[in-house]
């Protein structure tokens, strides 16, 4: 499974502006309902969603990442925002540290396996220190899809 499979190209951005958790959802959140054209009355829906998630565990993996995700109805297909913060975030993440990697994936409720494929497929490429530190480095979106696309085409 690629990245770019499910990674909306006009759903990234370098530049989070949110400084807490729940800012980082919304902001990905809006991202992703207009690059995927996703029904605005769904935006508390998905955005609660996403929010009970984090109730059970956050989803801050440590080194500075963070995969919030959720299952809904709303979405057809699998589909995923990409979000870098500057000054990082506090997302209650397992390490303890702030989280500046961004990753937010919705899936149909009915789709376990490619779920559960996307969130190890993000992870894995993450736990690359060089990866990372390209992303977090990208000076614009147009880099960071670049850096992904190129990652996706050597770790299959």
């Amino acid at each position: 499974m690629k990245i770019m499979d499910f990674l909306s190209k006009d759903a990234v951005t370098v530049n989070i502006k949110a400084a807490d958790k729940d800012g980082v959802i919304k902001e990905l959140v809006d991202l992703l309902m207009a690059a995927e054209g996703i029904d605005k009355k769904n935006k508390n829906k998905l955005i609660e969603l996403l929010k009970s998630r984090e109730a059970l565990g956050s989803t801050a993996i440590g080194q500075g990442v963070g995969i919030p995700h959720a299952k809904s109805d709303c979405v057809a297909s699998l589909v995923a925002a990409f979000g870098i913060s500057k000054k990082g975030v506090d997302f209650d993440s397992l390490d303890g540290e702030p989280v500046y990697i961004f990753f937010l994936l919705l899936a149909p409720q009915d789709s376990a396996g490619p779920h559960l494929k996307a969130l190890a497929r993000i992870s894995r490429l993450l736990k690359d220190k060089y990866f990372r530190e390209s992303l977090k480095s990208a000076i614009d979106e147009k880099t960071v899809l670049k850096i992904i696309q190129q990652e996706d085409e050597k770790k299959i």
